[in-house]
């Protein structure tokens, strides 16, 4: 995970841009996962990949919306380039017919990897309302874990079964929810 950028001189509109951008690249790595397992049934690993797309996506809408409250068009300073494995779950991550437990692990650690990002990035932040944005996000990633680790506790124990391409989900309940 990393970034090419200073942080000490992030502005609140870099770091807002920074954050966005972030769950973007979430986005775009769920969304290929989903496309690339398909989905079977309602709480399979391509299923698992497709809500954690969608939660991603409402994230990266409501920071861009909140940036364009307070800084209208201006043009960003921060591009989609100066981030890289921040919170997108890593590219070798899924494979065919894997258990939705293990999508739900590589969710649980992307997570973790966003809320390590921003509470090391802490340290080096020197602007009072960049600090502020970013603990909250820190915190926000954290509910997400928590969220996460919750779900994994009550899956049955038929999650934790690769599949075979003909097999189903007969005895899971219907899918937990994603929605954070």
């Amino acid at each position: 995970m990393s970034t090419r950028l200073d942080f000490s001189r992030l502005t609140l509109m870099d770091a807002l841009d920074l954050a966005a951008f972030i769950e973007l690249e979430a986005y775009k790595r769920y969304t290929q996962f989903a496309e690339r397992l398909g989905s079977r049934a309602t709480d399979d690993a391509g299923a698992v990949f497709q809500s954690m797309a969608v939660n991603e996506n409402k994230h990266c809408e409501q920071l861009a919306e909140r940036r364009l409250a307070l800084f209208h068009d201006t043009p960003p300073k921060v591009r989609l380039d100066d981030v890289f494995d921040v919170e997108a779950p890593d590219f070798g991550a899924p494979r065919l017919n894997m258990s939705p437990l293990r999508a739900y692990q590589v969710a649980l650690s992307s997570e973790e990897k966003a809320f390590a990002f921003y509470d090391q990035a802490l340290r080096f932040v020197n602007q009072p309302d960049v600090k502020a944005l970013f603990e909250e996000l820190r915190d926000e990633e954290a509910e997400h874990v928590e969220m996460l680790k919750a779900i994994i506790a009550k899956l049955p124990p038929s999650a934790a079964v690769d599949l075979e391409d003909e097999d189903t989900y007969p005895d899971q309940p219907d899918r937990m929810s994603l929605d954070f």
